[in-house]
């Protein structure tokens, strides 16, 4: 295993060098979760924050024809993650821009139907990702039917405050998953409600999902069952007679 730290004992990133297109850490999987919750794999994804490029790798491995945009605030992690972790080339399904996540959010006139942020600075600050303005920003940067995860450091605190900004962003349309041990919490926003099929209509495509790709969302779709409990009712209108 190879860890990404930035000068302090937080882990912001790890790959596995025998399997460099896995997800290593929990929340990185976490993350993919808006992968089973809509049907159709996503045109094209916003990632900011790059870190160990663990999602980079996975997206771009697994998901050629998906345009996939990494915004990074740091010129060293963009380079640390060229040289020590496997990084991609930049091509016509992958563009790398060197820049501040919340700025180009706001300044971006391209919609996604996936974005993901995990943006942290060396203390494990979010700074301008977890404000009103930022959700607010997102949001209108998504397609009618996409989505946003979030990663949030729950070490020391929960994320109450964070929720309650993406619930006003997003008109409550958030789902926070509970974590399978402090650390790490990752939330799910969506334009429309996001969960759009039944559990065993979801656990089908997760199986799907892992027989290609080898990522496991089971128990993640698990732990947020445990939670929400009769949150996968189908959500499909039915026809008329």
């Amino acid at each position: 295993m190879r860890y990404l730290h930035f000068g302090s004992e937080l882990v912001q990133g790890a790959m596995r060098i025998a399997r460099p297109f896995a997800l290593e850490l929990e929340y990185t999987r976490d993350l993919m979760l808006p992968l089973v919750l809509r049907e159709r794999a996503p045109a094209s994804v916003l990632q900011v924050g790059l870190g160990a490029a663990s999602i980079t790798r996975f997206l771009h491995h697994h998901f050629p024809s998906t345009r996939l945009t990494v915004v990074e605030i740091d010129s060293r992690v963009i380079a640390t993650a060229r040289q020590y972790f496997r990084l991609p080339e930049a091509s016509a399904h992958l563009r790398i821009v060197e820049g501040d996540g919340h700025s180009f959010v706001a300044e971006a006139k391209t919609r996604f139907d996936l974005i993901v942020v995990d943006g942290f600075d060396d203390k494990g600050r979010t700074g301008s990702l977890d404000t009103p303005a930022f959700y607010a920003a997102a949001r209108a940067r998504l397609r009618a039917d996409g989505m946003m995860s979030a990663n949030f450091l729950t070490r020391r605190r929960g994320i109450a405050a964070s929720e309650a900004r993406m619930r006003e962003a997003f008109e409550g349309r958030v789902v926070v998953l509970p974590p399978p041990e402090a650390g790490n919490t990752v939330a799910i926003m969506g334009m429309q409600p996001p969960i759009d099929a039944g559990l065993d209509e979801l656990r089908a495509r997760a199986s799907r999902l892992r027989a290609a790709t080898g990522l496991n969302l089971l128990p993640a779709l698990a732990r947020l069952a445990g939670s929400r409990p009769g949150a996968f009712r189908a959500r499909r209108e039915t026809a008329g007679p």
